[in-house]
């Protein structure tokens, strides 16, 4: 098994929302060997919905869902999977589109 939180201790107080997922790519080789993988991107209460949309929109993903900053995705087990928790920052394709429509 094989968990990673990227988040800073000043994140877990600032990125208290995750857009989670299934990824079905990553599932059942490497750190999810006979496991699934899932991720999740930490944001900004302000950030949720575009980051939401972002996920949402990639192939790989599934069961796609918002859930709180200490969340474990149901199934889960610490034998046979992977869990990922990235950082969603300034400079994060989601945030980016964000601005760019926000600015237009």
């Amino acid at each position: 098994m094989e968990f990673k939180d990227d988040r800073t201790p000043e994140q877990h107080e600032t990125h208290t929302d995750l857009v989670i997922a299934l990824d079905t790519f990553m599932s059942g080789w490497g750190g999810a060997r006979n496991g699934k993988s899932y991720c999740a991107w930490a944001c900004h209460p302000y950030h949720t919905e575009a980051v939401l949309q972002w996920v949402q929109g990639r192939s790989e993903m599934r069961n796609v869902k918002v859930v709180d900053s200490d969340h474990r995705p149901r199934g889960y087990n610490e034998k046979w999977g992977h869990y990922h928790i990235y950082v969603v920052g300034e400079n994060h394709p989601a945030v980016l589109s964000l601005k760019e429509t926000s600015a237009g």
